[in-house]
């Protein structure tokens, strides 16, 4: 009976309970919620170096740029594992 009905005589909690029933689902149910991270194996974070602040991530940005460039060679990434 409420799709018969205009939607402008209905109260504005009815129309909008109207339109989310007329229209698809939009996810799945919540039964198989976090599924996939519950299957993926626990992997423990590897130690890694303190990184560098202020005024020696600095000096370290410009000596990685300035000092101990390579001449000549086409330019490479800063991630490029190319030797």
């Amino acid at each position: 009976w409420l799709k018969s009905r205009p939607p402008d005589s209905l109260s504005p909690s009815l129309s909008r309970l109207c339109r989310q029933t007329a229209m698809g689902k939009v996810h799945g149910s919540l039964a198989r919620a976090g599924k996939v991270k519950n299957q993926t194996p626990k992997v423990a974070k590897a130690e890694k170096k303190k990184v560098l602040t202020g005024r020696a991530k600095k000096r370290f940005v410009y000596n990685r740029r300035f000092v101990s460039v390579v001449k000549g060679g086409p330019k490479r990434g800063p991630n490029s594992n190319m030797k």
